[in-house]
């Protein structure tokens, strides 16, 4: 295990770090963390397809076919991994944000120029209902024991501010009270009009500003106000799929994961992680879920404080209040300074297919390994 030496710093040391951050980086930027911790680990999970279904018989041809076709013939659905997510995070104390998506139906709501696009049918395929009996029932549980539901913003809402309202409406009625944020499937971002839309529609936060196949800090140590005000950018630390794969190299996903968490702890950082739920079947997965229960047992071990990005927000919201209603108190976040222009940024893209106009931040970066 790395050294941890001079990672636990004395409250001058640490704050001579915030200042110099402050100087390097004239975004606006959210220092806040909870109780005097070292920093700030938040656990989301999106909910892409809950249902393995028919998807069974397409990896039957790519691997393993006496497995996968089993799976198809089982009423057992191997994707559906919540009941074990929770009983997990139960065991460590922990508490994460569950993404959930609600896509159109391909031929009913689609323009028809997209029903012939092979690429639209594998978007589409496996798609869920919000009302489906078993996904209500599952979204209440969570709710009741203390874990956040959010909004996964289906993959043509990038750009579409009315179907982003649609879906957090439907959600919101199936959960019975308000939603504060969520993510966008497959990252996919239009900077700054995304963050505008999800301000518009009420959402406080998002966590989609990251990268489906590195992990690092590459969009900065500390959680973003786009637009100076109480909307809030969660960056993304790690993606599950961006790690050296934890079964045939367990050691080397674990040092990534040790770096990242060091690299937080001298930074005063807040770290976002995403598990997919279907990497915690370990028969199609194998070494992810103890790859994610060694994570947040480690986080609490270096003292960081571990939740969801809702309970996280609330935090900082409630510091920020204190801050203003103070006309003494001096503002503890730089002048906020706005980008012009629009950003496509879409994650999946062609290397040169979109231009990232946020600056990489002036420390220097972890970058994690990744695998295909």
């Amino acid at each position: 295990m790395s050294d941890t030496t001079g990672c636990h710093r004395s409250p001058a040391q640490r704050e001579c770090a915030r200042e110099q951050t402050a100087t390097t980086d004239h975004r606006p930027r959210v220092r806040t963390l909870p109780d005097d911790a070292e920093f700030a680990l938040c656990l989301t999970h999106d909910v892409d397809r809950p249902y393995k279904g028919v998807r069974s018989l397409y990896y039957a041809t790519q691997e393993r076919p006496r497995y996968h076709l089993q799976t198809a013939l089982s009423s057992k659905n191997p994707y559906w991994q919540f009941e074990e997510i929770m009983a997990l995070e139960d065991d460590l104390g922990v508490r994460s944000a569950f993404y959930f998506l609600n896509e159109q139906h391909l031929l009913a709501a689609r323009p028809p120029r997209e029903w012939l696009s092979p690429a639209h049918w594998v978007q589409h395929l496996g798609r869920y209902r919000l009302d489906a009996d078993d996904v209500e029932t599952v979204i209440r549980d969570l709710d009741r024991g203390g874990w956040e539901v959010g909004l996964h913003g289906s993959y043509h809402t990038r750009d579409d501010r009315d179907r982003l309202d649609v879906e957090q409406t439907e959600l919101e009625t199936v959960l019975g009270h308000p939603i504060t944020g969520g993510r966008q499937h497959h990252l996919r971002l239009s900077v700054p009009e995304t963050w505008e839309h999800y301000r518009d529609i009420g959402l406080a936060y998002d966590t989609s500003l990251g990268s489906t196949t590195e992990c690092g800090f590459h969009n900065g140590y500390h959680p973003i106000r786009p637009f100076d005000d109480e909307f809030v950018v969660f960056p993304l630390t790690i993606m599950d799929q961006a790690l050296p794969d934890p079964d045939a190299n367990p050691a080397a996903a674990r040092r990534t994961c040790e770096r990242l968490l060091l690299d937080a702890v001298r930074n005063d950082a807040v770290m976002t992680v995403l598990w997919h739920p279907r990497f915690f079947n370990d028969r199609e997965f194998p070494g992810y879920r103890e790859c994610y229960r060694w994570l947040v047992e480690r986080a609490l071990e270096l003292g960081g404080w571990v939740g969801t990005p809702a309970e996280l927000y609330t935090r900082i919201e409630d510091e920020r209040t204190a801050r203003l209603s103070n006309a003494d108190g001096p503002s503890s976040e730089p002048v906020a300074v706005r980008e012009n222009g629009r950003t496509e940024y879409d994650p999946q893209a062609p290397a040169g297919e979109h231009e990232r106009t946020t600056p990489r931040p002036c420390s220097p970066t972890t970058r994690g390994e990744s695998h295909s």
